[in-house]
């Protein structure tokens, strides 16, 4: 039996950060770990999926080429040499998490973990069995995809996000069932590369946490590309053949038709892995199989803590982090500040890509505020006509009253990394005369930041 300070459940950017954070503060730490170092966001995630989607985006530039004064003859993609890279990616990052639980002195233990107590985990690999005990244990064993009841996903014709990260074959036809950001990334990566995709949405718009105007211009955008885009539809149906998959689609004007792909994503919603994990023996409270925390990760029970996407939304990857890094730092006894979720950004990395953080106009609206907005398009900005990517806009929702930025919403080329500084701004509690009186460099991407918010009190420049 080891005796630990602390013991992380599951090493995922949850799990392995809060390890990190606690040994960096002096506890002695343990990870547990069944699959890989990492996680799913490491391995079959956020990070291999961002590999795929560059080697898309060049491909699509490559198609381009003459856009820019370029030749390129004879461009063909090999997916399966896509996928190498990709899952080369994924293998120098894992071995990164790797090195850092050495450098951090952090003891690893592969295998299944399971509480037999508040303070002490099983952890079996190859039928033996070893018992770990710590004043403190951190469940971050994250969560899986959810399947369609009436048509679980077989990895040969229906798909999972998993799945669809290692093809066995380029799909000519394909339907994705869901349009959040996996469904729509997935949607964009196929796309670019070639497949005749079909996009299907049970509600009225895609990527439907978004701010209505980014889901109308994404779906117009999508559209234009050559996708099919379904919303307000539902799937009733599923069957897939050796060869094929049939589906069956009641569409938002009631007409049901079945159509034939080749292959199907579903990417409907995750499911938390929290069974068999011992946490109904411990009585632990759960709301639909996540666990309940306060502000500070804690569980209802003494010692136990949980974090990432076994706890509430936003269901991402920093937020996972950020979590473990608050639930480490209280558990060494530091004041770490509560976690607003208001001020996670989300990110969407199709093409063109889509950002956010805080209240939509609509969001802000039903919660009684009065609001400003402002709206700056990518074609009014120098640095974005001269990329080529002159398409987008960014948005501001800001208090009337106040001036307190409530919302920021982006769709275009490379908003996911001009996100942060609206999120920056959100946490530090600015008001439109900072954002107005700070000095954005030109020419860049980030100018377009600036005017949104000279959009909003009728000071913008340059459209």
């Amino acid at each position: 039996m080891a005796d630990y300070d602390l013991v992380v459940l599951g090493s995922g950017p949850g799990g392995y950060v809060a390890a990190i954070r606690a040994a960096q503060l002096g506890l002695k730490v343990a990870i547990v770990e069944r699959e890989n170092l990492g996680g799913i966001c490491l391995n079959w995630g956020c990070i291999p999926t961002k590999a795929l989607l560059r080697s898309a985006e060049i491909y699509h530039y490559m198609q381009h080429a003459g856009d820019y004064g370029l030749t390129a003859a004879n461009i063909s993609a090999d997916i399966d040499a896509v996928v190498k890279r990709s899952r080369g990616v994924a293998k120098q990052l894992n071995q990164g998490v790797t090195h850092l639980m050495k450098k951090n002195k952090i003891t690893v233990h592969m295998g299944d973990g399971k509480l037999t107590a508040a303070s002490t985990l099983s952890v079996t690999k190859d039928g033996k069995t070893e018992e770990l005990t710590a004043k403190n244990i951190i469940i971050a064993t994250g969560a899986r995809a959810r399947d369609l009841p009436f048509a679980p996903a077989d990895g040969k014709r229906i798909w999972t996000y998993r799945h669809a990260m290692v093809p066995s074959e380029m799909p000519k036809k394909l339907l994705v069932i869901g349009s959040g950001a996996i469904g729509i990334e997935f949607a964009s990566f196929y796309n670019d590369m070639g497949a005749d995709v079909t996009v299907v949405e049970m509600l009225d718009r895609i990527v439907p946490v978004e701010d209505a105007d980014v889901s109308a211009f994404l779906e117009k955008s999508l559209t234009k590309q050559g996708m099919t885009i379904m919303t307000g539809a539902g799937v009733e149906s599923l069957k897939a053949t050796a060869t094929a998959v049939s589906a069956t689609i009641k569409g938002k004007d009631g007409k049901v038709v079945t159509s034939e792909f080749t292959h199907c994503i579903v990417a409907i919603g995750i499911v938390p892995n929290t069974e068999n994990i011992g946490m109904e023996a411990l009585g632990v409270e759960m709301d639909r199989g996540f666990l309940k925390t306060d502000a500070n990760c804690r569980t209802n029970v003494q010692g136990l803590w949980a974090i990432g996407d076994i706890t509430a939304p936003p269901w991402l990857a920093h937020k996972a982090s950020h979590e473990g890094v608050i639930a480490a730092e209280t558990i060494a006894g530091g004041h770490p500040h509560a976690m607003d979720p208001l001020n996670i950004p989300g990110c969407t990395y199709c093409h063109p890509q889509v950002a956010s953080v805080g209240l939509t106009e609509a969001k802000a609206k039903e919660a009684g505020y009065d609001v400003k907005v402002g709206n700056f398009p990518f074609m009014g900005n120098g640095k974005a006509i001269a990329l080529g990517e002159a398409e987008g806009f960014i948005k501001t929702v800001f208090d009337a009253k106040t001036g307190e930025l409530l919302g920021a919403h982006m769709v275009g080329a490379e908003v996911t990394e001009l996100i942060q500084g609206y999120t920056i701004g959100k946490t530090a509690e600015l008001v439109e005369a900072d954002f107005m009186h700070t000095v954005f460099p030109h020419p860049t991407l980030s100018e377009m930041m600036h005017e949104s918010v000279l959009g909003a009190y009728g000071k913008m420049l340059h459209m």
